[in-house]
C-alpha cells in the first residue's frame, strides 16, 4: 500500500511540475511575437512626472532617467498571463482549485491592461494611466465577485489562524476575500519598480504556496502555482538587469490578485504577510510616506517605496533586487514551516 501511494504521488507530482515546464516553453515561444508587436507599435512606458500626492518625482526620475531614454516596452505581462491561461485551461482545469485564481489572474490583467494602454497612448504627463481611485474600485469589484463565489459556491465560511484554529466568519469572508485581493494586487504593483524585482518576488511566493498546496493534497492548485512560476521564469530571463521589457500593470495586477486568491484557497491568509514580507515592506513604506507628507508635510524616506529609498541611498539596483530576493526566499521557508506547524496542513 505504501509503495502504491508513493508511486501515485510521484506520478501526480510529475504532472504538476510538467505544467511549470510547459508554461515556461509556451511563454518563451510567445515572447518573440510580443517583442515584434511591442517595438513595431511602440509600447513605450511613459515616465511619471508627479507622485500620488502631487509633487514632482525628482528623485525617481533622476534614478531611472537612463531607462526611459532606452524606450523599454511595457505590457509584457500579456505573455505570461496568456501562457498561464492556456496551460491551465487545457491541462489543469478544476472548478474548486483553479477556476478562481485563474479568474483573478484574468480580471487583474484586464484592469492592468486598461491602465497600460492609457499609459502607452497617453501624453505621459502627471501620473500616466488610470486614476488610482478607478483602479482601486475595479479591483474591489473583482474581489467581491470572486469572494461571493468563494463563499457561496465553494462553501468557505472560516479562516484558519495559525496555532489557534478556525475562526468562523460566514458571509463576512466575502469582504475579507476582497481585502486580500486588493492588498496583494497593490503590493505587487508597488514592488514592480526595479529590473527583475517583482517577477522574482512573486515567483518565490508562488513556489511557497505551491508547496503548501501539495502538502494539503490540492494538486490542481499546486499545478496552477507552478504554472505561474514557469511562465514567470521565462519573463525573468528577459527582465533581469538590464531589462529588455517590463511586465506593466497587466502583469503586476494579474499576479497580485491571483496570489491573494491562492492564499485564501490554501487557508493561509495570515501567512501571506510572512511569505510576502517584502511586498509588505514595499507597500507599507509607500503608505507611511504618503501619510507623513499629508499629515506632517515631510518625508520619512528619500523616495518611496523602500527599494527606491535604498537605491537613492547609494545601493546598486542589482544589489537591492538580489537582497530582496534572498529575504523573500528565507521568508518563504518560514511561511511553509509555519503552515506545517500551525495547523494549515
Amino acid at each position: 500500500m505504501h509503495s502504491y501511494t508513493l508511486v501515485q504521488l510521484t506520478h501526480e507530482l510529475t504532472g504538476t511540475f510538467s505544467l511549470s515546464v510547459g508554461a515556461f516553453i509556451v511563454a518563451m515561444l510567445l515572447t518573440p511575437i510580443y517583442t515584434l508587436l511591442a517595438y513595431r507599435y511602440k509600447f513605450w512606458k511613459k515616465q511619471r512626472t508627479n507622485s500620488t500626492t502631487g509633487e514632482k518625482l525628482e528623485v525617481f526620475n533622476k534614478l531611472h532617467a537612463e531607462k526611459f531614454k532606452r524606450n523599454i516596452p511595457t505590457m509584457a505581462g500579456i505573455v505570461f498571463v496568456t501562457a498561464i491561461l492556456l496551460i491551465t485551461v487545457i491541462f489543469n482545469p478544476n472548478r474548486g482549485q483553479t477556476w478562481l485564481p485563474l479568474a483573478a489572474l484574468v480580471g487583474g490583467a484586464f484592469v492592468g491592461l486598461l491602465d497600460d494602454i492609457i499609459n502607452v497612448r497617453g501624453s505621459g504627463s502627471g501620473v500616466a494611466g488610470l486614476r488610482s481611485s478607478i483602479k482601486f474600485l475595479m479591483i474591489i469589484a473583482i474581489g467581491l465577485i470572486l469572494g461571493w463565489f468563494f463563499y457561496s459556491k465553494l462553501g468557505f465560511v472560516s479562516i484558519n489562524i495559525p496555532f489557534v484554529g478556525a475562526l468562523w466568519l460566514g458571509w463576512l469572508i466575502v469582504p475579507l476575500f476582497a481585502f486580500a485581493i486588493v492588498a496583494t494586487s497593490n503590493a505587487v504593483n508597488i514592488s514592480d519598480g526595479l529590473d527583475g524585482l517583482a517577477g522574482g518576488l512573486v515567483a518565490i511566493s508562488y513556489v511557497a504556496f505551491g508547496i503548501i498546496a501539495i502538502l494539503q493534497s490540492q494538486l490542481f492548485l499546486a499545478g496552477f502555482c507552478f504554472t505561474v512560476v514557469g511562465a514567470l521564469l521565462s519573463y525573468l530571463w528577459f527582465n533581469i538587469y538590464p531589462a529588455r521589457f517590463f511586465m506593466g500593470d497587466v502583469g503586476s495586477f494579474a499576479l497580485g490578485t491571483s496570489l491573494g486568491v491562492v492564499a485564501m484557497l490554501t487557508d493561509t491568509l495570515f501567512l501571506l504577510p510572512i511569505i510576502g514580507i517584502v511586498f509588505v515592506a514595499e507597500a507599507g513604506s509607500s503608505l507611511i510616506q504618503i501619510a507623513s507628507k499629508r499629515i506632517f508635510h515631510k518625508k520619512i524616506f528619500v523616495s518611496a517605496p523602500i527599494h527606491q529609498h535604498l537605491e537613492a541611498s547609494g545601493w546598486a539596483e542589482t544589489k537591492v533586487t538580489m537582497r530582496f530576493w534572498i529575504i523573500a526566499i528565507v521568508a518563504a521557508f518560514v511561511g511553509v514551516l509555519l503552515a506545517m506547524a500551525g495547523g494549515s496542513i
